[in-house]
């Protein structure tokens, strides 16, 4: 039982930007070391564990404090479905400068009529014990029995921790939208994403700041940072070297030269 966040620092260049990377509902962190590993040239990737228990089965804002308590202030967080609401909240709280959603939303509604069924995503986690036909119908192609427990929950403790959370997600406000703030976005989408429809892109965008980048993966589905890693990091490489502390430190100065 993993009692709080759990960080798996994976290394990297030193003068890149610090990058979380948030997993869904029920997704492990360890999906996006394949990721992680291709982003270590620019940046400073960490893998996240959600805590699990009664205790950890809570929505969105409060999953995200305890990330914070945690990780503390980061430069960047790159974040797959559920996931997106949580980084939504740290973004919003000035914890981070940018947030990179793949396959992600910011509120249920923007999943449309899915989003109002979310919290059955608990019930199925429990009930249908899903497997790996599940998790490759996820990742949109075959997943190896060894990775299936990096994208969908297999132990039972995972699947309680789900359906709890599940629940909470609509028991606490939505995070705010992010678009007034002053907060880099990047969004990647995978066309065969059955889960998050490809036309919650544009609902999610409309919550973010003007001209926040977006991208269709074709043949990608709804985890596509664990199926197509090269892909993501392509995407993702320019915008974490924007975001790297010393650019943030330039960016910093103006606007209080700017203010003066």
């Amino acid at each position: 039982m993993r009692r709080t966040v759990e960080l798996t620092d994976i290394g990297g260049n030193d003068e890149g930007p610090r990058v979380l990377l948030l997993p869904g509902l029920g997704a492990r962190g360890s999906g996006f070391r394949e990721l992680a590993l291709r982003l270590t040239d620019v940046a400073r990737p960490v893998l996240v564990e959600y805590p699990e228990g009664e205790h950890a089965a809570c929505g969105a804002r409060a999953l995200a404090e305890q990330v914070l308590r945690v990780t503390g202030p980061t430069d960047a967080v790159v974040a797959s479905s559920f996931g997106g609401m949580v980084a939504a909240h740290l973004a919003a709280g000035g914890a981070t400068r940018g947030v990179a959603f793949l396959g992600a939303f910011t509120r249920t509604a923007q999943v449309g009529p899915r989003g109002r069924l979310i919290a059955m995503m608990g019930p199925i986690a429990v009930l249908g014990r899903p497997g790996r036909v599940a998790a490759s119908l996820a990742a949109w192609r075959p997943v190896p029995s060894a990775q299936v427990a990096d994208v969908v929950p297999t132990t039972a403790l995972e699947r309680v921790t789900t359906l709890r959370r599940a629940f909470a997600i609509h028991a606490e406000p939505p995070p705010p939208d992010l678009r007034p703030l002053k907060v880099s976005c990047l969004c990647i989408q995978g066309d065969r994403d059955v889960l998050v429809p490809p036309s919650s892109l544009e609902r999610l965008a409309a919550s973010l700041p003007e001209g926040t980048p977006r991208h269709l993966l074709r043949g990608a589905g709804h985890v596509p940072y664990f199926s197509h890693p090269e892909d993501c990091a392509r995407l993702l490489t320019p915008w974490l070297q924007a975001l790297a502390p010393a650019g943030l430190a330039a960016l910093a100065a103006s606007e209080v030269g700017s203010a003066a």
